[in-house]
């Protein structure tokens, strides 16, 4: 083990990889820039040369098809936060190297198919290990299952619960787009839904419904069964049988055009104007709950979601082992408490 404030940070140049490592920063973190480009790694370096109170970023080239790349960026670090997708390519091998420095590892996957295939090929060897490992500490995923996780508060179990993404657009990044298609490539065109707590795939169309989103969003058009990672992170450990998704039609429209651009920055933080507000609904017989929270670009809190989750990993604060997923492993109202700066949140018990 290396030193506590050493994060690499694989895939550091790419658009969420930036927000990470500029996160990092701010927590007093210094991240170590990874990834396959060196070239892009150091003109990241070099645009942030440092100063007598923050030293300059280290650069450690690794690619997840060499190996002993992957083991010389970990070295000596105290974590790594993979930020590079496609997942289905990059978490594995990343995960791997982990595990051979014995170090914990979290991602920002959205991948639905990824965030399966890590539970399934890792959770036994990475327990064996003593190692966490945290998929998904991201918008899509973690934060879902955080707030289904507070709004469950004392349930054990409930009969459904329903994520609705109140997104005034989408702009993806090509990272998203490759994992789409990598997504789409394995499931045969097909989509996917959990119910009767299982995942099923469909070939039919998703439905058009209206959701009720509280203010300012209001009554919007929403696509039903618009699947991504709470599908995985909430039944992993919440007894919930039925697990629905839900994305406005503008949002959706916007991820499915092929000429939408990639996000703009609009601020000095390199936001873009997305707003976001995602609306979480737990059923038990006649009773519902709700955990709400509202921010600005889903890309940006990714990075203080996952920084959060790090820096309280590195401090103690969770005993687990093996895969799991962030309900699972934090307190779920004091973390999201925690992230104050970045969203507001709202519970509804």
């Amino acid at each position: 083990m290396g030193s506590a404030h050493t994060v690499v940070v694989f895939g550091a140049y790419g658009h969420t990889g930036r927000f990470v490592v500029a996160q990092l920063r701010e927590r007093g973190f210094v991240p170590v820039l990874s990834g396959r480009d060196g070239d892009k790694l150091r003109a990241m370096a070099a645009a942030e040369p440092g100063s007598e109170t923050r030293p300059a970023a280290e650069v450690r080239p690794a690619s997840v098809d060499d190996p002993a790349s992957l083991d010389r960026a970990l070295a000596g670090a105290a974590a790594v936060i993979n930020c590079a997708g496609p997942f289905a390519t990059t978490a594995a091998p990343v995960i791997e190297a982990a595990l051979r420095a014995g170090i914990p590892y979290l991602d920002v996957a959205a991948e639905v198919e990824a965030n399966l295939d890590t539970f399934a090929h890792f959770a036994d060897r990475a327990r064996a290990a003593g190692v966490l490992i945290v998929p998904a500490m991201a918008f899509y995923g973690g934060l879902g299952d955080l707030l289904a996780t507070a709004a469950m508060g004392d349930w054990t179990a409930a009969d459904e619960a329903h994520v609705a993404y109140g997104l005034n657009s989408w702009h993806p990044t090509e990272g998203t787009r490759a994992a789409g298609r990598i997504s789409r490539e394995r499931r045969g065109g097909r989509r996917v839904l959990y119910t009767n707590g299982q995942l099923e795939y469909r070939d039919d169309a998703p439905p058009t419904l209206e959701w009720a989103f509280p203010d300012p969003v209001g009554t919007r058009s929403v696509i039903g069964e618009f699947t991504m990672a709470d599908v995985v992170t909430l039944p992993s450990h919440l007894a919930v049988p039925e697990v629905r998704t839900y994305m406005t039609t503008e949002a959706a429209r916007d991820l499915s055009a092929p000429d939408t651009p990639a996000p703009t920055a609009v601020d000095e933080h390199g936001r873009s104007a997305q707003t976001f507000l995602v609306d979480v609904v737990v059923r038990r017989g006649g009773a519902e709950r709700r955990a709400v929270a509202r921010g600005r670009d889903i890309y940006a809190v990714t990075a203080p979601l996952v920084v959060e989750a790090a820096s309280r990993i590195l401090a103690g604060g969770t005993k687990t082992v093996g895969v799991a997923f962030a309900g699972e492993i934090f307190d779920a109202p004091d973390f999201l408490r925690a992230l104050s700066p970045h969203i507001s949140l709202e519970l509804r018990q």
